[in-house]
């Protein structure tokens, strides 16, 4: 039985001529299915439409071919060929009793055009907001913004002929052309377009006009709009510019959808950013507008939830990324389960997803991308053909998850942990600095898996391979995890460095409470969080550090999850020395010697106490090969998570997942899931 304390998120709300049936709002966000993947789509939207949310948005769609992001897998919406899928999305999730919203756009300088060989178009001539792409913009003329606001009219009614409730006027994460034309860093023209407050705003204001002229009242507008931009110098802040955005056209809108400017503030990390970081810069657009205002926060307290709607901060809570991680969220407050959310841990690894133009990836969530191609669902798993006993031994995000899912099947389930406590890196890891919120990996399937009658979790029980024969077992899983390396291998050294096994120590050291002496040099071919998360927890405990790289930047691959700008920030703050382009030759156990990666010129030693070394590795698969070494039980065996291919921890928790569906036969036995194929038309 829901709590009373959370019937306010449960209370309709309208937004001009719609009506939400609840407060809880799933915003656009790219789901890395490209148009050409509409049931994937269509998949993972439906399922949050079931899971409760009031209000179900589509992602960023482009209105026209000037609008071409090109590498990236972003809806396209330029013409009537687009209606057929959009509709058939719009008919899923109404079908569960949800609104549906789609955010109409045109990305200005973020687009490339790569694919349409159209000039990319902005308020000025210069290069795109992609620097490392050759490109620059032509500055539009009159005819261009005439052609752009007919085009986005266009859109609108191809959304209502969709049957969409809500359309988005958008201008936010500085990839909306109507925002380029707001920013003086953008906007350098001398017309009416340009200049002042008023003229830049002049775009905007023409667009959300045409956008309620053609909705006409049979559906409802929104704006997306940054009520605070971080990039230094910008005058769109929440004491400035940015608010005098949202007062001049305060009573316009059906819907006001507010976050912060740029997307890696507005998607910050957990290790960065609290829940709700965005209130400060957010909370004061309800006090200058009578319409409904939904925004953001990473919000997964309900408590925080009630609180935001109670102070008026906001009608609706936004979410994107803790409806990834838990679809069912709104249902599960509505029926009392509060324990059973689970919770969005701020990894950004769904970001790194769309990044790499692929469908989304959860570390939380395992199923989603997964709806339609393996008719995965969060929260029914089926029953197993008959219930067997299985054991499973380790306790990291690969075993507990697949401990779940198979308890969930009817199984018998027994997890053996060598360690005192469970949880496997996830427990070590979430003790770093600013890792905290990882911990919900670990937190959120212990307590679920203590509440089943079906399991039995024992600490302290270290498993030998004559143990597990004698166990009886019908399924023995291996999720013993990794160790890492002290070699010096790792993604650009694919051999030891002289010197490096002799004397340098691990992460695994460090989180075990290694001594750490005189300045620490950590050598990081790993390229993700590890080595500037050591970093930053060992200066915060008032050691000397240094970060060496191989790769032309720290933290190459963070650029994915958005958070390459706040490590570097981080690293100068804690005054962390920082050697990027730096290839290591030898330690020499005081010293690292060192070369230039791009022209092999040797440089100046780095001096150090203690050396860490942040690059491969190495499964702890010796039971794994033992067992199935045995001919009585290696049809029964099988590895799972790091042990059987370190990687990221979404990886472990995926590979635990997909072990448990495979066991209960819910998995091709080739292994090939659905796919999505293109409709071949005759010349």
């Amino acid at each position: 039985m829901r709590d009373p304390r959370y019937d306010i998120l449960f209370e309709p709300v309208k937004i001009g001529p719609i009506t939400a049936p609840n407060r809880f709002f799933s915003v656009p966000h790219a789901t890395g299915h490209n148009p050409l993947m509409p049931n994937g789509s269509i998949g993972m939207r439906e399922m949050k439409a079931e899971g409760g949310w009031g209000v179900v948005s589509m992602q960023l769609a482009e209105i026209d071919p000037t609008s071409d992001i090109s590498n990236l897998p972003i809806e396209k919406f330029w013409d009537d060929t687009d209606v057929k899928s959009h509709a058939l999305l719009v008919e899923r999730i109404k079908k569960h009793g949800s609104l549906t919203a789609i955010e109409l756009a045109h990305t200005g300088i973020r687009a490339r055009n790569m694919d349409t060989g159209t000039p990319v178009l902005g308020p000025s001539s210069m290069r795109i907001l992609k620097p490392q792409n050759p490109i620059q913009s032509k500055a539009m003329d009159k005819q261009d913004i005439k052609d752009f606001r007919e085009s986005h009219k266009r859109a609108v009614h191809r959304a209502k002929q969709a049957g969409y409730d809500m359309v988005y006027v958008y201008a936010a994460h500085d990839a909306a052309l109507v925002w380029h034309f707001l920013n003086p860093m953008y906007n350098h023209r001398t017309d009416e377009y340009g200049g002042s407050f008023e003229n830049r705003l002049r775009l905007l204001r023409e667009v959300l006009h045409d956008t309620m002229e053609a909705a006409a009242g049979d559906v409802a507008v929104a704006v997306r709009i940054p009520a605070h931009d971080f990039k230094e110098g910008s005058p769109l802040t929440y004491d400035n510019e940015a608010r005098a955005v949202i007062e001049s056209l305060a009573d316009v809108p059906d819907l006001w959808d507010v976050n912060v400017a740029g997307w890696p503030r507005d998607s910050g990390t957990s290790r960065f950013d609290d829940e709700g970081h965005q209130e400060k810069y957010t909370g004061y657009v309800k006090q200058i507008t009578s319409k409904p205002v939904v925004g953001v926060g990473r919000y997964t307290s309900v408590d925080a939830m009630v609180g935001l709607v109670k102070k008026g901060v906001f009608d609706l809570i936004g979410a994107s990324r803790p409806s990834i991680a838990d679809p069912f969220l709104p249902n599960k407050v509505k029926e009392g389960r509060i324990d059973d959310i689970r919770e969005c841990i701020g990894c950004n690894v769904c970001v790194s997803s769309d990044a790499y133009s692929v469908p989304l990836m959860c570390t939380q969530n395992p199923t989603i991308s997964q709806e339609w191609r393996r008719g995965w669902h969060p929260e029914n798993i089926p029953a197993a053909p008959r219930a067997e006993n299985t054991l499973i031994i380790g306790s990291g995000p690969a075993g507990l998850e697949c401990a779940l899912t198979l308890a969930k099947a009817g199984h018998t389930v027994t997890i053996a942990e060598k360690d005192a406590e469970f949880g496997g890196r996830v427990r070590h890891e979430s003790a770093l600095k600013g890792l905290a919120a990882w911990g919900r990996v670990k937190d959120y399937r212990l307590y679920q898996l203590q509440q089943m009658g079906n399991v039995s979790l024992y600490a302290e029980s270290e498993i030998a391979p004559g143990d597990v024969a004698d166990f009886e077992a019908d399924n023995i899983i291996v999720a013993t995890g990794s160790k890492w390396c002290n070699s010096g291998a790792g993604a650009t050294t694919f051999s030891a460095i002289d010197g490096f096994a002799e004397h340098a120590i691990t992460p695994d050291d460090v989180m075990a409470g290694a001594e750490i002496n005189g300045p620490v040099v950590i050598y990081d071919d790993d390229h993700y969080y590890m080595g500037n998360v050591l970093a930053a927890h060992l200066a915060s405990l008032g050691h000397e550090v240094h970060l060496v790289c191989p790769l032309p930047s720290i933290a190459e691959w963070m650029g994915y999850t958005l958070e390459s700008p706040r490590v570097l920030d981080q690293m100068v703050e804690l005054g962390v020395h920082m050697h990027p382009n730096t290839t290591v030759k030898s330690w020499t156990g005081s010293a690292l010697k060192v070369t230039r990666s791009d022209s092999g010129t040797d440089m100046s030693d780095i001096a150090g106490g203690t050396l860490i070394s942040v690059g491969v590795r190495n499964p702890s698969d010796g039971l794994l090969t033992a067992l199935k070494d045995m001919s009585e039980l290696a049809d029964k065996v099988s590895g799972i998570g790091d042990c059987l291919a370190p990687g990221i921890i979404q990886a472990a928790v995926f590979s635990g997942h997909a072990e448990a569906r495979k066991r209960i036969g819910d998995e091709p036995k080739n292994g090939i899931y659905k796919r999505e194929t293109p409709v071949l038309f005759p010349r």
